[in-house]
């Protein structure tokens, strides 16, 4: 599980922006978003620099991923 946060995600159409963009990512198989916190856990096999790619595509910046 790779667990980071999204901190310029403010609302809840941003985390549905963040939500669709991940579900786009391979290996992405469920996708928790709790934006009170900014916090954003993906389960399955996605390689962290493609949420990276999918998220920052979409607009947000992301903190605390690593890279690979």
């Amino acid at each position: 599980m790779l667990s980071f946060k999204v901190p310029d995600m403010s609302c809840g159409g941003c985390a549905a922006s963040v939500r669709k963009a991940l579900g786009t990512v391979e290996g992405v198989q469920e996708v928790e978003v709790d934006l009170a916190t900014k916090d954003v856990r993906v389960a399955g096999s996605a390689k962290p620099d493609a949420v990276r790619a999918a998220i920052q595509k979409a607009g947000f910046e992301v903190e605390g991923l690593p890279a690979t």
